[in-house]
């Protein structure tokens, strides 16, 4: 269970992130809203699956979904810049995140 929580806070930092570009520095009020909330619920979710998985597993694994999704939204919703460089950085993040999860042994 601690995994679905810890993927699902991951999914959530995704999301804050996103409302946080969208809030154009806390000055739009419904992506603030959504941001605040969003953060607030994935720090809590990530709290609940560190008392059962390591800190360095939980921590990697949350801010590589949250670095690498939010990286593929900036992309698709934002038309950020897709370079071969980026990509690749991207995808070394999301074989990290494999890699966490494959080491652990929980």
């Amino acid at each position: 269970m601690a995994w679905i929580i810890l993927l699902i806070a991951g999914l959530l930092e995704i999301v804050w992130a996103f409302a946080m570009k969208k809030s154009d520095g806390f000055t739009v009020l419904m992506p603030s809203i959504v941001t605040i909330v969003t953060v607030l619920i994935s720090f809590g979710m990530l709290a609940v699956a560190m008392k059962s998985l390591p800190l360095g597993t939980s921590y990697t694994i949350w801010t590589g979904i949250g670095a690498a999704g939010a990286f593929i939204a900036g992309a698709a919703f934002l038309g950020e810049t897709l370079s071969p460089m980026r990509v690749l950085a991207a995808a070394m993040i999301i074989g990290g995140i494999i890699l966490m999860r494959l080491a652990s042994a929980e």
